[in-house]
């Protein structure tokens, strides 16, 4: 039986651990953990949600603080077409969150930043645009698009001269979507390195419908090697969403894929954004503590936990001082809000249940997404006496993922 070290994952004629750890915002999927997939010869992402917040909270920087300040006037107002992001801020934000992971990096993995295009941030064309490019200044190894594919993202960094150079990848859960994507793109002779195919049991953000469970990976992902194959195209793929083991991993390499994308397994991990009371909920879960839901204001379904604290919060909009969901002055959280807000006579909000104020919940870790087989993660590790679980190290579950077989796991210290 074979294990996932008896395969390599195969970009710009090199080779490395068929590895990834996915890019989990915000600064859940953290620096500390991508680099010690790069460090062990894998592949890890940071992630670009909220760039801004985050390189407050590790550099000292005030962009969130100087945004709230400029907009204040329009704090309890339904309207923010008014607020714009200072595109020189956001640029900056980038390359200090980038430029810090690769002037650590050890080892002969690579470091990917994980670019969430559904953050629209009032001007999707300019700020998608200007957190490629900054992330490609600082040196990021590979970027790879996700969270609302734009079938045009190649197009805005066309004329850098890393454009050749970095790695570029995308997230489909569809043939249908690679194939709108590579029509669009083709007049640039520009082809994806890589493609991530996401299946129904991801985490976060889906690329399906409530119908989630009628579909399956291991069909999304045969259908799209078979296209590739009449289309003569060779792309490696990265199978996503439902890898819990190394055996699992297997069986999608011996499938035709290059590599797999893994998360859910390194949300407990020591190096992990989340908090341990996030963590410890994850832990204690069980299958049906999970749900897909439509909370999020994006309109994409969301699996999480049934007991994520943002739910039912009915929180005033931070647009001000966030507002990265922001298209045209609206989001789906502030017409939720503003239509509770009316029907109250006393003007004070008890719930939004519909929907959550995703910028600052996500901003607090209070938005606990997660994978299908999240109710499995005790299976990983040991509970203590206090009933809490042991929290595993980063390098302890990668390793487990690269050697490992038959489905076995093995618990920290093993």
């Amino acid at each position: 039986m074979k294990c996932v070290d008896d395969f390599r994952l195969k970009l710009n004629g090199k080779e490395y651990v068929p590895i990834v750890i996915g890019g989990m915002g915000v600064d859940i999927s953290t620096e500390k953990l991508a680099l010690e997939a790069a460090r062990l010869g894998g592949i890890g992402h940071i992630s670009d949600a909220m760039s801004m917040d985050s390189a407050d909270r590790y550099f000292g920087t005030s962009y969130t603080k100087n945004k709230t300040f400029q907009f204040k006037a329009l704090i309890g107002q339904k309207d923010k077409s008014g607020i714009v992001f200072n595109l020189g801020e956001v640029e900056e934000a980038t390359r200090l969150h980038v430029a810090s992971a690769m002037e650590k990096k050890k080892g002969d993995g690579l470091i990917f930043i994980n670019c969430m295009e559904k953050l629209t941030m009032n001007a999707p064309r300019e700020t998608l645009r200007a957190r490629l490019r900054a992330a490609m200044d600082a040196g990021i190894d590979g970027i790879t698009l996700a969270a609302g594919l734009h079938a045009n993202s190649f197009k805005l960094i066309e004329d850098h001269p890393r454009f050749r150079d970095v790695k570029l990848g995308i997230i489909v859960s569809s043939v249908r979507a690679l194939q709108i994507f590579l029509r669009r793109n083709a007049k640039l002779n520009r082809l994806p390195d890589y493609v991530v195919v996401e299946g129904p049991l991801a985490g976060g953000h889906l690329g399906f419908g409530l119908d989630w469970a009628k579909y399956d990976l291991k069909t999304i992902v045969g259908e799209i090697i078979e296209y590739l194959k009449a289309e003569k195209l060779e792309i490696p793929l990265i199978a996503a969403g439902g890898v819990f083991t190394g055996s699992d991993a297997v069986s999608f390499m011996e499938q035709g894929v290059g590599g797999v994308q893994v998360a859910t397994r390194f949300t407990i991990s020591k190096e992990c954004g989340l908090p341990d009371k996030a963590k410890q909920a994850y832990l204690s879960a069980n299958e049906d503590d999970i749900e897909v839901n439509l909370v999020s204001p994006t309109g994409y379904p969301m699996r999480m936990l049934k007991k994520t604290p943002a739910i039912g919060i009915g929180l005033r909009p931070n647009c001000e001082s966030y507002g990265y969901l922001l298209e045209n002055g609206k989001c789906a959280y502030l017409d939720e809000y503003y239509r509770e807000l009316g029907s109250r006579p006393d003007g004070k909000i008890i719930a939004v249940k519909d929907k959550i104020c995703l910028c600052t919940h996500m901003r607090n870790y209070n938005v606990w997404t997660c994978g299908h087989y999240t109710y499995r993660l005790k299976e990983t590790t040991r509970q203590m006496g206090d009933g809490s679980y042991e929290l595993p190290d980063a390098a302890h579950i990668f390793r487990d993922y690269q050697f490992s077989k038959d489905h076995k796991i093995l618990l920290p210290g093993e």
